[in-house]
């Protein structure tokens, strides 16, 4: 059970490796990682390349002009020698100059190339013997004939050059020795002008400090790149990771805030950032900004709309119970017109018998100590039946629906049967009543009911914003000649100046804790408009209402 736990936290582990490198080389960073370190990588590579080649060339360039100048000086040095067949000089000189520093072994071939002079013991056989000619068969055809060759050996086990030697590589340079005319005409005569190569020398030098120094610096150049590699390395992961990784967490985290609902966080924007992530992280910063403006313009919206709502569901619920409460006051007029036409049939009896018990009474056959009481009693009894009679006839008149029953009229005989409706509730509101008819034309095509209709709206509306010392005046004048005006007037409570511009619509009041319903002056509205005539108002708070309406005269 054990084994297959740790097996199991292994593979779990595994795979959590394999989940976070994967997500790692998908993101950004990654990439640009991944992009940095195989740029780093290849550039790393083609350094050691081109400096291999670029050096590999300078050393052999410096070992070439080395072999150049030894063996100028080996040639100039043994070039009296070789002119005076001086032998013994010869060997003296090439003894010499093998005991010189960077030079390993000097020897010389005849034209048919055998060793004629050597620095070394050729006393020695096979690997080391200096006579290349007895071992190689081909070395005549090894080196050029006439020209100087050059020719770096390594692992040459016939020639004594091994790698267990300190030295790994030699640089052998074949100069051949070109008849000349000092020498076909030298004291010694020993060659003729047909001559061409009289021999050749062959310089050995070894390359020991060369290559160590190439290794050296090989060394030395693959430590300083690697060592600059890497501080490029670390640079770039550095500024990567200050850069763009933490820059880019940063929207992460904030984007993932945002998606959980917080747009309160905002990018911190500093200033060595770099321009692209700056652009970003403003947008983003704008983009929260918009979110949130437009939350709150959301948020505002919605409380307006419910607010809204709400307001419209109240004034429909205070439509619905006006509405209710204009079919009952209609109901009302109803049963009032009914219960009216009831009236007038016993107040029409009253008056028939009050007038034939009078006659009865007044003539000369009826004696009585009261009679002239009993006589006025019923004079009293007819004048205030008829009164009645006419109160209900007013009424009868009031809510008659006469749309169309226009005629010709006068306006001051409206005005009066009007205040005779409004007598009774007049006096008892103790408000003192002016008129002051100037208009000398005062005729007016109209519907009577109407104008009256109108005409007690407005006194009621007066009466009920009078509060103390009331007085409403009533005053109509011509101000021009095809025209009547009215003017009715109050010294009321007012009405603010907010309202004037609603008090003509429909169920509107100012009133509504007394008894108003907002009907009225929308009622007079439509009748002043449906009579071709205009209507204004003009109130002030505490001073009192005027309202004016201009007829046009009737010329019938």
């Amino acid at each position: 059970m054990a084994g297959i736990s740790k097996k199991l936290i292994s593979k779990m582990l595994d795979n959590e490796f394999i989940r976070r490198y994967i997500r790692f080389i998908s993101s950004i960073y990654g990439r640009v990682m991944f992009i940095i370190v195989i740029s780093i990588l290849v550039l790393y590579v083609l350094f050691n390349i081109i400096f291999r080649s670029v050096y590999i060339n300078f050393i052999n360039t410096t070992i070439r002009q080395n072999g150049d100048n030894v063996s100028s000086i080996v040639e100039g040095s043994l070039y009296y020698s070789m002119l005076e067949n001086d032998k013994g000089m010869l060997q003296r000189t090439l003894n010499i100059i093998s005991t010189m520093s960077g030079i390993d072994e000097v020897n010389m071939y005849d034209d048919r190339d055998s060793l004629a002079f050597t620095t070394i013991s050729t006393e020695k056989e096979g690997p080391g013997n200096p006579d290349c000619g007895a071992c190689h068969a081909d070395f005549g055809t090894m080196f050029p004939s006439k020209e100087k060759s050059y020719r770096i050996v390594g692992d040459m086990p016939d020639c004594g050059i091994t790698q267990d030697d300190n030295s790994s590589r030699y640089l052998l340079i074949r100069k051949p020795i070109l008849n000349e005319k000092s020498c076909y005409t030298a004291d010694c005569h020993a060659h003729d002008e047909k001559d061409e190569v009289l021999g050749s020398l062959i310089i050995k030098l070894p390359l020991d400090k060369i290559d160590s120094f190439e290794d050296k610096s090989s060394a030395d150049f693959l430590l300083l790149v690697s060592l600059i590699t890497a501080l490029l390395m670390t640079f770039l992961i550095i500024f990567t990771w200050k850069k763009i990784k933490n820059p880019l967490n940063s929207i992460i985290r904030a984007s993932e805030a945002v998606s959980k609902g917080d747009n309160s966080i905002r990018l911190d924007i500093k200033p060595d950032l770099l321009d692209d992530l700056r652009m970003v992280s403003l947008a983003f910063n704008n983009m929260l900004d918009n979110i949130d403006t437009a939350t709150h313009e959301l948020q505002n919206w919605s409380q307006q709309l419910e607010y809204k709502v709400q307001r419209k569901t109240e004034e429909l619920s205070e439509a619905q119970n006006e509405l209710i409460h204009v079919e009952r006051i209609a109901s009302l007029g109803k049963l009032s017109s009914s219960v009216a036409h009831e009236i007038n049939n016993p107040l029409s009896g009253i008056l028939v018998y009050t007038k034939l018990i009078y006659k009865q009474l007044n003539n000369s056959e009826f004696t009585h100590a009261k009679k002239d009481s009993i006589l006025k009693h019923l004079k009293l009894i007819e004048t205030e039946t008829k009164r009645c009679g006419d109160i209900v006839k007013g009424l009868l008149d009031f809510s008659r629906k006469d749309q169309d029953d226009f005629e010709v009229a006068h306006l001051h005989p409206l005005l009066d049967a009007t205040y005779a409706l409004m007598t009774h509730s007049i006096k008892i509101a103790d408000i003192n009543f002016l008129t002051d008819f100037k208009a000398k034309s005062d005729q007016i095509f109209c519907s009577p009911n109407q104008i009256k209709q109108a005409c007690v709206a407005i006194l009621v509306n007066a009466s009920e914003a009078i509060e103390q010392q009331g007085e409403i005046y009533v005053r109509t004048s011509n101000p021009d000649e095809d025209s009547v005006r009215l003017d009715i007037s109050d010294n009321g409570s007012g009405i603010a100046p907010e309202d004037l511009s609603h008090i003509f619509e429909p169920f509107f009041s100012t009133k509504r804790d007394v008894s108003g319903i907002g009907l009225g002056l929308a009622i007079v509205h439509g009748i002043i408009e449906n009579h071709k005539g205009k209507i204004s108002v003009d109130s002030e708070i505490g001073k009192g209402t005027t309202i004016s309406i201009i007829f046009p005269l009737s010329r019938i």
